[in-house]
């Protein structure tokens, strides 16, 4: 069994997170018309507020705001139309929560914003490497940093999953000391179904504590993925929040800290149980020890 990895997460307004005896969970809300699983339901600011407030209630500790949909074939939108969306909403969930706040962004100047907007995260599906200068922002204003392993538009991949992992999030972590990032603001997100196929995935699972090598906390995007609805015969995406729960009560016990997740109330569950095995696991350890 593997233990998470304790770390204090440094984050934005002086906020930290402790990442070991407890996983979290971050929400996601999207505030898009086209997302894969949930495209439309929180497009406007009141609903997405709403449905934030409601993850909170049920056990989120991050909200994940996002204003462009990263499902393969999706249509980009402008930075302008990005930053009306997920602005308004970072603002009132800054002002009337105490909530930890993340932008889903690849975009420097949507990130600065998002910040001075109040939030404390910056998650970049593109490992800081699509707009370098987010790594700039992520220095100036003290932001924790998901960074995330994509196989998507690369011609460098290497055959084997790990070392593909290593390959690329070394470059994305010189991108990070280049920009005076310290360590304690870093995670680092294996980028689950980003290029990669069923099988991919489930290796990816199967091989999942040998990330730790890279030397970070680790979080896991598995929620509502295609394969999960490839292994569990469900079409549906909004189908698949038991399988995910699965995926998260695995990772959690392979050592994952963050869980990025739509169903908050089921993957809460599964974790609970995961850490409960792994605290009386760590309490057996240490009476055998002592």
């Amino acid at each position: 069994m593997t233990s998470p990895r304790n770390r204090t997460w440094q984050l934005a307004r002086g906020r930290s997170l402790d990442l070991g005896a407890e996983g979290h969970l971050m929400a996601i809300v999207n505030v898009t018309p086209d997302s894969f699983s949930d495209g439309g339901l929180h497009a406007d600011m009141e609903a997405a507020f709403l449905h934030a407030m409601a993850c909170i209630e049920q056990g989120a500790t991050i909200i994940d705001v996002g204003g462009e949909s990263t499902r393969p074939g999706a249509v980009a939108v402008t930075a302008a139309e990005e930053q009306d969306r997920v602005l308004p909403v970072i603002e009132r969930l800054s002002s009337e929560t105490d909530a930890l706040i993340s932008i889903d962004t690849y975009r420097a100047d949507t990130a600065r914003l998002a910040m001075a907007a109040g939030a404390h995260i910056i998650n970049d599906v593109h490992g800081l490497q699509r707009e370098p200068d987010i790594a700039n922002v992520a220095a100036d204003t003290g932001a924790g940093v998901c960074i995330m392993h994509t196989g998507r538009d690369r011609t460098d991949k290497r055959a084997d999953l790990v070392e593909d992992q290593e390959h690329f999030l070394h470059r994305s972590l010189e991108i990070a000391r280049l920009a005076g990032l310290s360590e304690a603001q870093i995670v680092l997100d294996p980028g689950f179904g980003f290029a990669n196929n069923r099988d991919d995935d489930l290796e990816l699972i199967a091989r999942f504590a040998e990330l730790h090598r890279l030397g970070f906390p680790l979080l896991a995007g598995t929620s509502r993925k295609r394969f999960i609805g490839a292994v569990t015969g469900r079409d549906k995406a909004t189908e698949r929040d038991v399988g995910t729960a699965a995926t998260t009560a695995i990772l959690r016990m392979a050592g994952a800290a963050i869980f990025r997740v739509h169903d908050v109330a089921a993957n809460r569950d599964a974790l609970a149980m995961a850490d409960a095995v792994l605290a009386t696991g760590a309490a057996q350890e240490n009476s055998e020890n002592g």
